[in-house]
């Protein structure tokens, strides 16, 4: 759905405006976005609830399970003169006890193992989810950032060619210029117009996309500029198998394995114990009674078996979906390795000749107009390759900000 003109307005006057603000109006720096964006991400309170969560079955993790009370009437008859009597027949008891199920210790053991690997697992997903949302508004931000820088470069331009037309305006007035060349330069302006229009548009929506983040803080005008120049470093290569998104299978390994040492406990029996205190009539004396209760896992090949074959199964998946996040992770860092690089000797070139060429090119044309040797047609030309090699630069700028983005994210590592 298409934006009214009003709200585009409202954005573009709000991003950039900076100069007109007063000093004591807050400006948003990258940094402040990001620490924006962790205080209020939602995604991160959702995954501290589950680390949290996981801390908590941690305390119970392997415990014994809670004792039972038993209580009941043993041999109470129910014909005759002594029926529903529980006092009058020696072989009627009135019973309370108690009763002990025995975890065997393997499975207790495993079953702590696994709490332990879920609560790891739970504050990798969680810083996981941290670094992404820092990468994702940092991307944001610089999407309005360059955006705002490609709408100055246009406004400078728009400045002179706006000189440029009233110079030929005057010009035509005093028979120095042609009336195609006032409207070439006429048309000119209304062509830089259509491109702030898309500009305007391109500044709305990047605030928009920065207010994802961020909320209402994403009308606030940008200060300060991209990050410093992430210099290219060896040890990224050396340290990929520590960051959260691969760390993250390690926890999940060892619960895996816990999964399959709790099916392998399962072949060794539980036990329990009981012990009632039993109450008879009047006549005759009160008794006690021991009994222990053992598992027979005596059917293991259809029972314990075919668990402890998928555990293992499931523990082969993790290792396997790690090596492929690896290797994902590692096409993208010489992914991105390489898009540094090339952008910043495109840059190079752009700063060294590319730009420094089209300034000469303009200031010849403009030297030979003005001496009546040259066109106006060659001037907007000129000026116009200045406009493009200036977008370009931008352009450039912004892919290797967000290179550098991404370059960041896979550099980080667990915190011991």
């Amino acid at each position: 759905m298409f934006k009214s003109k009003h709200f585009l307005l409202r954005h573009v006057v709000s991003s950039l405006s900076l100069l007109a603000w007063s000093a004591s109006c807050h400006a948003l720096s990258y940094q402040e976005a990001i620490d924006q964006a962790e205080i209020h991400a939602s995604e991160l309170k959702a995954r501290q609830n589950s680390l949290t969560a996981a801390q908590q079955r941690q305390i119970s993790a392997g415990e014994l399970p809670d004792p039972k009370l038993v209580t009941g009437i043993n041999n109470m008859p129910v014909q005759g003169e002594q029926a529903w009597s529980t006092g009058q027949n020696f072989m009627t008891m009135e019973v309370i006890g108690v009763r002990q199920e025995m975890t065997n210790g393997g499975k207790r053991e495993a079953a702590r193992h696994m709490a332990q690997a879920n609560v790891s697992r739970a504050g990798l997903e969680l810083e996981v989810e941290r670094l992404t949302i820092r990468r994702q508004t940092l991307l944001a931000w610089l999407k309005v950032y360059y955006a705002e820088q490609r709408y100055k470069v246009l406004d400078q331009l728009e400045a002179e060619n706006h000189l440029q037309s009233l110079a030929s305006t005057a010009q035509l007035a005093a028979a120095q210029s042609t009336a195609e060349e006032s409207l070439q330069a006429r048309s000119e302006a209304a062509t830089l117009a259509d491109r702030k229009d898309e500009l305007v548009r391109d500044i709305a929506t990047a605030r928009v996309e920065l207010s994802r983040w961020i909320g209402v803080a994403a009308d606030q005008p940008l200060t300060g500029g991209p990050p410093a120049k992430l210099e290219p470093t060896e040890h990224l290569h050396h340290t990929l198998d520590k960051h959260p998104d691969i760390a993250v299978f390690e926890a999940q390994k060892a619960s895996a394995q816990a999964a399959v040492d709790l099916a392998e406990a399962a072949k060794r029996p539980d036990w329990g114990v009981e012990l009632d205190y039993e109450h008879l009539g009047p006549p005759f004396g009160d008794m006690v009674t021991v009994q222990f209760t053992i598992d027979l896992p005596i059917f293991s090949r259809t029972r314990q078996n075919p668990q402890i074959a998928a555990q293992r199964q499931e523990l082969e998946q993790v290792a396997e979906e790690r090596e492929t996040m690896l290797r994902q992770h590692t096409m993208e860092l010489e992914t991105q390795l390489a898009e540094q690089t090339s952008l910043s000797h495109q840059i190079e070139r752009v700063d060294q000749e590319w730009l420094p060429l089209s300034q000469e090119k303009f200031r010849l044309a403009m030297a030979a107009y003005r001496s009546g040797k040259g066109s106006l047609t060659a001037v907007l030309d000129s000026r116009r390759s200045i406009l493009d090699i200036k977008m370009k630069r931008v352009d450039l700028e912004e892919r290797r900000s967000n290179a550098e983005t991404v370059l960041r994210y896979l550099s980080e590592e667990v915190q011991p």
